[in-house]
């Protein structure tokens, strides 16, 4: 893996399409996400409110997220849900 995969950059860009596109569509349900870090393409996330107790939701919203963001923020490699 490269060296730009551990960037500030690459955490300021996974943000800021989490926080502008994923979370407002997470509070219409009483659901949130927590950004916890990015370190050499694993994005660690932790989902919130409903969203962070229901084991479907969990599935859904990363497998459609973690795809996204694969395809729009080079670097990321995988996404993980931290309890």
């Amino acid at each position: 893996m490269s060296p730009s995969n551990n960037s500030p950059n690459l955490m300021e860009r996974v943000c800021q399409i989490i926080h502008e596109e994923v979370l407002p569509i997470l509070h219409l349900d009483g659901g949130g996400i927590e950004v916890l870090g990015v370190d050499q393409g694993v994005v660690r996330v932790r989902l919130l409110g409903s969203c962070g107790s229901c084991p479907s939701t969990i599935h859904t919203v990363l497998l459609i997220l973690e795809d996204e963001l694969r395809r729009r923020v080079p670097g990321v490699e995988y996404l993980e849900a931290v309890p």
